[in-house]
């Protein structure tokens, strides 16, 4: 299990090497349209068209794996999963001691490293206004997003993950502090046990275009934990 410490600390110190969201800083952008930003680039996001789905090791989401889930689906091969816990150390006065972003928290982390690259996936959950049961998946997903900042050329889509209905977004994120800018990609579903965000980052373009096949395969085998 993911110490509550190493999970705060990855994420206000590393934010450009394991691509986590803007959720420490509890900021919100200025709007919830489709595309968000003027900018354009190389670095453009790209459509999730002709992307390879990776070998499958394993499954999580149920109860006996390393995150019970409202959903479960496969793993790729050698990626890691940890659950994150509550953060050590936490201040009562700030509220929530988990890491959270819009109306989700964050719960599990799959770390890409033992598979060669450098990122996660990350499984954020929720089951309170726009990530309660009944909510739409769209809804669930630019409430997500609008708490990232510097968002840009967002390419959002109504897509399938497994047999549940799901959103789906492609954008480039903006790191100013590092000077540079890459690719990230997200899904939102909503089941009857709440809503689910599937956050995929990386280090860079690069790293993120070489894990996509994981995140397909995530997608492609998404079902209800229930089901």
């Amino acid at each position: 299990m993911r110490k509550p410490g190493r999970a705060a600390v990855g994420a206000a110190v590393a934010i450009g090497v394991i691509g986590v969201f803007g959720v420490l800083t509890g900021c919100s952008s200025d709007s919830n349209d489709d595309d968000k930003g003027g900018k354009s680039g190389k670095n453009s996001a790209k459509s999730g068209g002709g992307v390879k789905t990776a070998a499958a090791g394993g499954e999580l989401g149920g109860p006996d794996t390393a995150c019970a889930l409202p959903v479960r689906f496969s793993l790729a091969k050698s990626w890691k999963p940890e659950a994150v816990k509550e953060l050590e150390g936490a201040d009562p006065e700030l509220g929530s001691t988990l890491l959270s972003q819009g109306p989700v928290t964050l719960v599990c982390e799959i770390d890409a490293k033992p598979a060669g690259h450098v990122g996660f996936l990350r499984v954020w959950t929720g089951d309170k206004g726009k990530a309660a049961a009944g909510a739409e998946p769209r809804q669930l997903l630019k409430a997500f997003i609008a708490e990232e900042k510097g968002v840009r050329d967002a390419r959002y889509s109504e897509v399938k993950a497994g047999d549940l209905p799901a959103a789906e977004i492609s954008y480039v994120l903006d790191v100013p502090d590092l000077d540079e800018s890459k690719r990230e990609r997200a899904l939102a579903v909503v089941t009857p046990k709440g809503g689910v965000v599937l956050h995929l980052g990386g280090l860079d373009s690069e790293e993120h275009d070489a894990m996509l096949p994981a995140y397909e395969l995530a997608k492609q085998t998404m079902a209800r934990a229930d089901g």
